[in-house]
């Protein structure tokens, strides 16, 4: 458990740097990592893998996320004027989701995601400016949508960041602004959904084998002992980084995700 917990550690310091550097919850690294620890340990049957891995995951974005957050909002790249209808579009997508998310057919979301999110990382790898030109939609219009997006990421595990980002992006949202609101609505998808999870979980572990429904405890210290230091040290990048170099960096990134999620 020693090597599991040190493993832990390590994949949290890189979670942290994502999740500063591109806005996202760092739950497309944990996720597919956890699915591979949980089981080779013995920590979980087999059909609760995945489960187990997405909750655990998103209790570790709220530590992050939070971590990210605060770093975003002093360095200024929050525009809290959108935030009231996309936070409570993800407020809503998550917590239904959370609750809900046994019910789903994994493998298919995740493919169907797979193929999203190439599309979208083509998009902003070849793209010449730092952001769209569409103009935002209306705020009821911009909740629903927000609510789509964090139902999928609350289904595979994620802050979101993969999937808000180039969508605020393509709404003429600046890149930098675009990450920090990513990073924040994170926070919020990661509280409800761990909410969720934790309910619909509470009836198959228990608290003494180191579980809080299907959140799985000891991973989420050895994650976030490393993830909160690191989160600041990506938003910090963020300042130095011009614009499309961070779009075509964040493109790449969500073709290697895309290609973990089909092929895995």
């Amino acid at each position: 458990m020693l090597t599991f917990f040190l493993i832990c550690m390590i994949l949290g310091a890189l979670a942290g740097l994502l999740a500063g550097l591109l806005g996202i919850g760092g739950g497309l690294v944990i996720v597919p990592l956890l699915t591979l620890l949980l089981p080779l340990y013995h920590i979980v049957p087999a059909e609760h893998v995945m489960l187990v891995a997405v909750a655990t995951s998103l209790a570790t974005i709220v530590i992050t996320c939070t971590s990210s957050t605060r770093a975003h909002h002093l360095l200024h790249n929050i525009p809290w004027r959108l935030a009231p209808a996309v936070l409570t579009g993800a407020a809503a997508g998550a917590l239904l989701v959370g609750s809900f998310a046994y019910l789903v057919n994994g493998r298919v979301l995740q493919l169907f995601f797979g193929v999203a999110v190439a599309l979208i990382g083509l998009r902003m790898l070849f793209s010449q400016a730092a952001s769209g030109v569409r103009a935002l939609p209306a705020k009821p219009v911009l909740a629903v949508i927000s609510a789509m997006l964090a139902s999928i990421a609350s289904l595979l595990g994620i802050g979101g960041g993969a999937l808000y980002v180039p969508v605020l992006n393509f709404f003429s949202v600046n890149m930098r602004l675009a990450i920090g609101l990513a990073a924040v609505t994170g926070l919020v998808i990661a509280i409800f959904a761990v909410i969720g999870y934790v309910s619909s979980g509470w009836s198959y572990y228990s608290f003494v084998d180191g579980f809080v429904g299907f959140v799985y405890f000891p991973a989420v210290v050895a994650v976030v002992s490393t993830s909160m230091l690191a989160a600041p040290l990506g938003a910090k990048l963020t300042q130095k980084l011009p614009v499309l170099r961070i779009k075509r960096i964040f493109g790449l990134f969500l073709l290697v995700v895309s290609a973990k999620m089909i092929l895995s």
